[in-house]
């Protein structure tokens, strides 16, 4: 499966901030590994994938909302890896679709729309039966891939990268986050940038998370989890809350280092992480800020 995609790059960039602080900046470009599977996304529908192959399941049903990244992705791995796919969306249909939707339905996605009352209940098993007896034997992925499956392949994002002191990351759910601190020697430390408002709730969800896959029987490199903290004080007003501040950070970003950020996810953590260079937070460091995609979302704003 992954002979498709390309080996992401990390590139260094120079801020006038960040060597007076005496802090180096690189940045581990997934957004560069597919054109439309790309990110994190890859990492945590890979083996999502794989299990629904080894099930014999040719039907992959997912849930986001209308400008998910997630629901790109797995229209788009769907459509390339053979997979019928089946999108249960957040809110009511809106004509004509957004740039988001309108790909899915390109790469042969179909679109089911429920209320936001109901999608709350996604997780639970009466409304997962209910989706089941509607369209036969499915392979159900999580929102935003955050299951076992996703976090055992975001061990894999850094698992030949070793040489930071500090793994910076945005988190939706924290299922990559998860994953990279069990890809990590202890003496390094990863750092989290919720993009939900009030996102303290993360540090429980992410602690399950390691407790149920250090329990299970999938691989792992460490025993334990590296040191990892979230910092959530960068959500710019919530999820998909995008201010002219932080949009004129991504833009002069992009102008200068000629790296495209998305406003949702990486250029909030972005914009934290320079915020806090400034503020002294980091000193004498390596951090390796990662890339995870996202970019289409985008249009949306604009």
């Amino acid at each position: 499966m992954s002979s498709i995609f390309f080996t992401p790059l990390i590139q260094k960039i120079n801020m006038p901030i960040a060597d007076k602080a005496g802090v180096k900046i690189y940045i581990l470009r997934l957004d560069l590994m597919h054109p439309q599977i790309n990110g994190n996304k890859w990492f945590k529908l890979k083996y999502n994938l794989v299990e629904a192959k080894q099930r014999n399941l040719s039907t992959i049903l997912t849930f986001g909302g209308a400008y998910s990244n997630h629901i790109y992705a797995t229209a788009a791995a769907g459509n390339i890896f053979g997979f019928r796919t089946i999108g249960v969306i957040r809110g009511e249909e809106n004509i004509p679709l957004n740039p988001t939707l309108q790909f899915a339905v390109t790469q042969g996605m179909e679109l089911v729309y429920i209320d936001r009352q109901t999608y709350k209940q996604r997780h639970t098993e009466e409304l997962q039966n209910q989706l089941k007896q509607r369209f036969g034997k499915v392979f159900i992925i999580p929102e935003g891939g955050c299951n076992l499956n996703g976090m055992r392949g975001c061990i894999e994002i850094l698992e030949t990268i070793k040489d930071f002191n500090t793994v910076c990351l945005a988190c939706g759910t924290g299922t990559t986050l998860a994953g990279i601190t069990l890809s990590l020697n202890q003496p390094q430390k990863v750092i989290g940038f919720p993009v939900l408002k009030g996102g303290d709730f993360l540090n429980q969800d992410i602690n399950n998370l390691l407790r149920n896959y250090l329990n299970s029987d999938l691989p792992t490199p460490v025993n334990s989890p590296a040191h990892w903290e979230l910092i959530c004080n960068y959500h710019f007003g919530g999820y998909a809350q995008v201010k002219d501040e932080l949009k004129l950070f991504c833009d002069n970003f992009e102008q200068q280092h000629h790296i495209p950020l998305d406003y949702i996810y990486t250029g909030k953590m972005f914009y934290g992480v320079m915020d806090l260079i400034k503020e002294g937070f980091f000193k004498s460091e390596s951090l390796l800020l990662i890339h995870t995609g996202g970019l289409q979302g985008n249009s949306g704003f604009r």
